[in-house]
């Protein structure tokens, strides 16, 4: 029954990671924070969860372990509920537009973006709303609740690993705990994939889906300003945590203990007995007694932990694996988005049903391994290096898989198309856009019938419009010049022009490789978990032996 229940608190705090991960960038375009400020939101989490665990993992262990988890679990939910709580505190999200200016008189729903008239100019309102940012009455910026509640999630789910792994340790058959945790961590696979199948869903709605009327959304999920519907997923995850906390308060402290309890030699006994006895010579009285199990004892603790060498060597190794894997996932459907083109739901959606279900398999194969072959440590130390390194090997190869700049006129190519290191251009009002009054700044790209991409309508050129929200089409627009053959009327589609087949087959290898490493980043992980304990109580055990020669 503690499995089960430990199992679904697994799941529910990879779950709310992953929707953390899954919708960073939608954060970091809704309250219009840098990527520096969504990095900080992100990293509170590691910031709340630094705060508590030593003491944790102290204190609780001694306590009633259950009824500590599942507190966790009740401060995971409420933190996850803190964190979409700003969606229904703020004003709809806004963005620039072509729309915003004006249509032509009595011409109902034909727009002209390129006018030579200041008054049918809409540009600057939309740009000033989106530059003044989201803040609250009290001037705070919005999305410092959203990093308090990351930031309480964290504290949350302190107990829940260590704790919990300390429980299976402490009752489970000799030689099964390897086993647990590699099914613990199978499981525990289950929220990463609904936490990426459910952020892919999210970010397909908008975000004040609901509220507006979305035949009036000019944008698709694959625009740079479409921010999805972020809220959504904190919520549901909110309610699963505090659901999951329940199960462990009617589980007990302690369980009855395994058979080979009852097998352990008269050594053991002794052994309580040199300890019974030293404890009687180091604490004179009760209270010294009282204090060595509360603060005294946790530095003394503390102070045996690091003179461990070899674990302080893990340690430096799980602080750089640590750090670069979170940078990694926090920031790679960004990255993917913009380098291959690909919509944050896809990519969401991908990782959930491809990288997912490898890492799932990979840890429940390197648990079965480790008790299949009953790896002693340095079995099991091999067997994580061997995984790191096929893992590395994958990951640099990643960086082999290329795709070609995108062509926006003025930024990357000329409006002729040519490169502009070989052709440079300092203006983004050449010729052919010179009489438009354009806003420079304005983001709102559409893809011309000559294959390139241009920062606005009104930079292209166009004059006329037909159609309705994501079907608008742009016509007579001067800057597009549609090649071999000549055309009088050329036009433009919103959005950036599609990227090439070779960048959609690269895309295809890069998902192929980084399921590969991810395989063998999954394969050493139940040994990874088990030698933190191996190291700490081969280590305590070579202390008692020398305790016990000098008694």
């Amino acid at each position: 029954m503690f499995m089960i229940a430990l199992s679904f608190s697994y799941i529910c705090k990879s779950l709310a990671g992953t929707v953390m991960k899954s919708s960073i960038t939608h954060i970091e375009r809704r309250f219009g924070t840098t990527s520096s400020e969504a990095g900080l939101i992100d990293g509170s989490f590691e910031m709340g969860n630094l705060m508590f665990l030593t003491l944790v993992s102290h204190f609780g262990s001694k306590s009633h372990i259950p009824r500590i988890i599942g507190t966790g679990c009740f401060i995971m939910g409420i933190g996850s509920i803190l964190t979409c709580s700003p969606h229904f505190f703020m004003g709809y999200y806004r963005y620039d537009s072509a729309l915003t200016v004006k249509p032509l008189e009595n011409s109902t729903g034909i727009y002209t973006p390129c006018s030579t008239d200041l008054n049918l100019t809409g540009y600057s309102e939309s740009s000033a709303l989106l530059k003044s940012g989201c803040k609250n009455e009290s001037g705070l910026p919005m999305w410092i609740y959203v990093l308090m509640g990351n930031m309480l999630r964290g504290i949350g789910e302190t107990p829940i690993t260590p704790l919990g792994i300390t429980y299976i340790d402490n009752f489970a058959e000799e030689g099964h705990s390897t086993f647990y945790i590699g099914i613990l961590h199978s499981l525990s696979m289950f929220g990463p994939l609904f936490g990426f199948l459910l952020g892919s869903l999210c970010a397909k709605l908008y975000v004040d889906i609901g509220y507006v009327d979305l035949n009036t959304i000019t944008i698709k999920p694959t625009d740079s300003r479409w921010v999805g519907a972020w809220w959504l997923g904190f919520l549901i995850m909110g309610i699963l945590s505090i659901a999951a906390g329940i199960p462990f308060f009617f589980i007990p402290k302690s369980l009855e203990k395994p058979t080979k309890e009852r097998k352990i030699s008269a050594s053991l006994n002794i052994a309580s007995t040199n300890e019974s006895r030293s404890q009687r010579t180091n604490f004179k009285n009760p209270e010294q007694k009282k204090e060595s199990k509360n603060l005294a004892g946790f530095f003394h603790s503390l102070k045996r932990i690091l003179s461990n060498w070899m674990y302080i060597i893990y340690l430096i190794h799980s602080l750089f694996s640590f750090s670069s894997f979170i940078g990694y996932v926090t920031f790679m459907t960004k990255f993917l988005e913009q380098y291959f083109g690909q919509s944050i739901s896809k990519l969401n959606f991908f990782i959930g049903i491809i990288i997912m279900p490898v890492i799932s398999i990979s840890i429940f194969l390197g648990g079965f391994i480790s008790r299949k072959l009953k790896l002693k440590t340095l079995g099991i130390i091999k067997l994580l290096f061997i995984s790191y390194i096929c893992a590395t090997a994958f990951q640099v190869l990643l960086l082999s898989f290329n795709c070609e700049r995108r062509s926006v006129a003025g930024l990357t190519v000329t409006y002729d198309g040519n490169n502009l290191r070989t052709h440079p251009q300092n203006t983004s009002f050449p010729f052919c856009n010179s009489e438009c009054n354009c806003d420079a700044n304005l983001w709102d790209p559409v893809c011309g019938d000559n294959g390139i991409t241009y920062m606005s309508p009104c930079l292209a050129g166009c004059k006329s419009s037909v159609g309705h929200g994501n079907d608008l089409v742009f016509h007579n627009c001067s800057c597009i010049e549609v090649h071999n053959f000549q055309s009088s009327t050329t036009s433009a589609h919103l959005g950036q022009c599609s990227m090439s087949d070779d960048c959609s087959r690269n895309f295809i290898y890069f998902m192929a490789v980084q399921a590969l490493s991810s395989f063998f980043v999954g394969l050493g992980g139940p040994s990874k978990m088990v030698l933190t304990f191996k190291l700490v109580k081969g280590y305590m055990s070579h202390i008692h032996k020398q305790l016990r020669n000098l008694l």
